[in-house]
């Protein structure tokens, strides 16, 4: 789709073992996109968030950072997975086909690309991102526990990139300014990723008890793909902006 796609598959090939790789391949996709491929803008704003993740985490702002770090760890490997088979010819789960199915489609607005894909994804992949965490720590994903208090901490950074990323993402990919006003203001503030990463929590409660069974495992993780494929919001976030 786009002439540099084999670099991009080469910056994904390696799973990322620590924060700093995956802040590696996150600079790398950066620098290699063009501004009208909406790859980089969903991109840039994973990038902001693993920054600031890896801020904290330095800081031990949490109360077990090592566990958020994992978790940053377990999610970039999905997201590198997903865009490793797309870029391969291959499918990519359905939630990560709304962002790559768009890359170049100039007249979509960045901001499209950005918190809705972003809520979208953490629907789907933020509960094997939580799982396969806690596989690796050793630990459960307890609602009660301090590691949903950290991965809630974070909904706070999260909210505060909000109002810094705006005036980078409020313009079409190609950088053409959107009319100050438009029913994409609308669709955009009815997002909410704070409820949209609780909802990820909880399907990853459900996900962790059938992590044994593989058929109904697999039957709740398709249950919730058939949910954003049918997702009216879904539609109109892949419709390209008109006033």
């Amino acid at each position: 789709m786009f002439p540099y796609d084999a670099a991009l598959l080469a910056a994904v090939q390696a799973d990322p073992q620590t924060i700093p790789d995956v802040l590696q391949s996150l600079h790398c996709i950066d620098t290699t996109c063009v501004d009208g491929d909406g790859l980089k803008w969903f991109n840039w704003l994973y990038l902001q968030v693993t920054q600031a993740v890896e801020a904290q985490v330095a800081a031990r702002g949490f109360t077990d950072p090592a566990w958020l770090a994992q978790l940053d760890i377990q999610f970039a490997r999905l997201y590198f997975s997903a865009l490793k088979s797309w870029l391969a010819g291959q499918a990519a789960p359905t939630c990560w086909q709304v962002l790559l199915n768009g890359r170049d489609r100039p007249a979509i607005a960045r901001i499209q690309l950005r918190w809705p894909v972003l809520t979208l994804i953490s629907i789907t992949t933020l509960p094997e991102a939580i799982v396969a965490t806690c596989q690796v720590s050793g630990t459960t994903p307890d609602h009660a526990g301090a590691r949903h208090g950290d991965y809630t901490a974070l909904n706070a950074t999260l909210d505060g990139l909000i109002e810094s990323a705006k005036r980078t993402l409020h313009v079409r990919l190609l950088g053409g300014a959107l009319p100050p006003i438009s029913h994409l203001e609308d669709t955009i503030a009815a997002w909410n990723v704070s409820a949209a990463r609780e909802s990820a929590w909880q399907n990853a409660e459900h996900l962790w008890l059938l992590r044994t069974m593989p058929l109904l495992e697999s039957g709740f993780m398709d249950m919730l793909g058939k949910n954003i494929v049918d997702s009216p919001t879904k539609r109109r976030i892949v419709k390209p902006w008109s006033p």
